[in-house]
């Protein structure tokens, strides 16, 4: 069975046209993204974050996502017309032009640049490789089959801006969190790659899901023990209590039934393997949540 893909009709709003080139109608990206930054805020701040930071970091992650969303599909142009799963997206479709794309790119960044002055210096350079990485994403499909690596250190850059914003410092045990996340993100990533192999393979696009090959289910597998590895030695290492590693039971048990989802390959359902993800994520902030109101 293949994606259902849904190709809106050009001649709507530019409005509309400008909010699906930033998927407002698919926030998954922005959860899988928000998910970690909230678990390093939490834990940097020992279950009490501050709200400006708090604040600050929601929206960081809205917009950044956005403006991936845009960097991506302006790199792909040329591509996702042979892609079932993103024949439809507006820069294919002309409902929305480069120029415009570009302009509204630079709106975000200079909002979210914004958004950055208002913590510290610490954060402000950490977010200078956060914008490369955001930039550089889309190009990487071109020239490795790990283009998932970079999006997930891409994704879990705002795991030490957490820290930096809150603590002012990098305590060494970030760097647990920053890697479980990072095998977490190649993980559902390749879910979505498996969706889009046969389409990717005839367009020359790389992808994990394509080097992976039939290998693919038990090398997820595989990241997926390791991500819990190191999110349990995080924990160890910050002095969670037991809800947060109930937190990963849970998380664990989903991973179990991710791999049922995509036990024979199916697009659908490699696809809402991936999007279940967000439960993934929901249920280890719980657990961070949690381990802190234990402990009040």
């Amino acid at each position: 069975m293949s994606t259902t893909v849904t190709t809106p009709a050009p001649g709507g709003s530019k409005a509309a046209a400008l909010l699906r080139l930033i998927r407002f109608d698919r926030p998954i990206g922005s959860l899988l993204l928000l998910w970690p930054t909230l678990w390093a805020l939490w834990i940097a701040a020992e279950g009490v974050p501050d709200l400006k930071l708090l604040a600050i970091f929601v929206a960081g992650t809205v917009v950044m996502r956005s403006a991936g969303c845009i960097i991506n599909d302006l790199a792909d142009r040329n591509f996702d017309g042979g892609v079932a799963r993103t024949r439809g997206r507006p820069l294919v479709t002309g409902e929305v032009s480069v120029v415009e794309a570009l302009a509204f790119f630079f709106v975000l960044g200079l909002v979210a640049f914004g958004l950055v002055l208002m913590t510290n210096l610490l954060t402000v350079l950490l977010s200078i490789p956060a914008m490369l990485l955001a930039a550089s994403y889309p190009l990487m499909k071109r020239y490795t089959h790990l283009p998932q690596v970079v999006l997930g250190v891409a994704f879990s850059w705002s795991i030490p801006m957490a820290f930096a914003a809150q603590r002012g410092e990098l305590p060494p045990a970030l760097w647990l969190l920053f890697t479980g996340n990072l095998l977490w993100t190649v993980v559902y990533d390749t879910k979505y790659a498996m969706v889009d192999r046969r389409d990717d393979l005839q367009m020359g696009i790389k992808s994990s899901a394509i080097l992976f090959g039939e290998s693919d289910r038990s090398i997820i597998a595989v990241l997926q023990v390791l991500s819990l590895a190191a999110l349990t030695l995080a924990g160890r290492q910050f002095q969670l209590a037991w809800p947060y590693f109930a937190g990963l039971g849970v998380a664990a048990a989903l991973f179990v039934y991710h791999l049922y989802l995509i036990r024979d390959r199916d697009e659908d359902a490699c696809f809402r393997a991936f999007l279940h993800n967000n439960w993934v994520g929901c249920a280890i902030f719980a657990g961070v949540a949690a381990s802190y109101a234990v402990n009040a």
